[in-house]
């Protein structure tokens, strides 16, 4: 099925992609209980406070799921408290809302924060790393379009109607070089080519240092209740501070992530 190009060359989500999105996300929702025993293997969480950000257009009740099994792990899970995400008119301007939001945090736990952004989330959460780097610990996004151009979606129309944010001028254009350039932290990009929101190529995380691209099978809007998903940022986060190594599945879970690939440096 012919795709229409967005900008850069990447080409958005087929329609049938899109269309089917979310009875496969019910699927993914009910596979979990059958995925309960892997997921309950997990590493266990060493306390961090760990920031999960919703998606474009949805709010904290998104990201439930997530965060009740990362508190079951042993994670200090926070809601990101902001309503629903429509960008600039959640965060502020500049994002200072946001930002704010995390050095609450931050001065509340005393440590720092791993980030957990979902779609629109995960572009936010990769522009906090850049911005308040003292207070993030490491970013994992889960199919967030922060490559490319930022119209490398099919919904970009939507995103300009709701928000009022215009993302071809020249202060979108700047603000996206900041938010592709790798952060100065530990980052974990986790993207589907089954996604029918975005496009998968402007998920993707660009070669060297502590960074990495874990591919799962899924959509879009399913991404925070895929039992992969889960597991893969269970693991991310168990990473030591001073430690960190690029995701390796072994056994039988290696089965759910089609290419686990690494662009960590070693």
């Amino acid at each position: 099925m012919a795709t229409a190009a967005a900008p850069a060359g990447i080409p958005r989500p087929s329609a049938l992609l899109l269309l089917t999105e979310l009875p496969r996300a019910l699927v993914e929702l009910g596979a979990l209980p059958l995925a309960l025993p892997i997921l309950a293997a997990a590493p266990r969480g060493d306390g961090h406070p760990v920031l999960v950000l919703p998606g474009f257009i949805a709010n904290d009740v998104s990201t439930s799921v997530l965060r009740r099994y990362l508190k079951r792990l042993g994670y200090n899970a926070h809601a990101w408290e902001l309503g629903r995400n429509l960008g600039p008119r959640s965060v502020g301007p500049d994002g200072e809302k946001l930002i704010a939001r995390l050095h609450a945090i931050h001065q509340a736990t005393g440590c720092k924060i791993s980030l957990v952004g979902w779609s629109l989330g995960g572009v936010m959460a990769r522009l906090l790393a850049h911005r308040a780097p003292d207070a993030v610990r490491q970013v994992i996004t889960l199919g967030a379009p922060f490559a490319g151009s930022p119209k490398a979606t099919n919904v970009w129309r939507l995103y300009q109607l709701l928000t009022g944010h215009r993302l071809d001028d020249a202060g979108t254009r700047a603000l996206w070089d900041e938010i592709a350039a790798p952060p100065p932290v530990p980052t974990t990009a986790i993207y589907s080519r089954e996604d029918g929101i975005v496009a998968w190529q402007a998920c993707r995380e660009s070669d060297g240092g502590a960074a990495e691209n874990i591919e799962v099978r899924g959509s879009h809007i399913g991404l925070a209740i895929n039992p992969a998903v889960l597991y893969a940022v269970a693991d991310r986060l168990a990473q030591p501070r001073d430690g960190w190594r690029p995701f390796a599945p072994y056994g039988l879970r290696r089965l759910s992530y089609p290419a686990v690939r690494s662009t960590a440096g070693s």
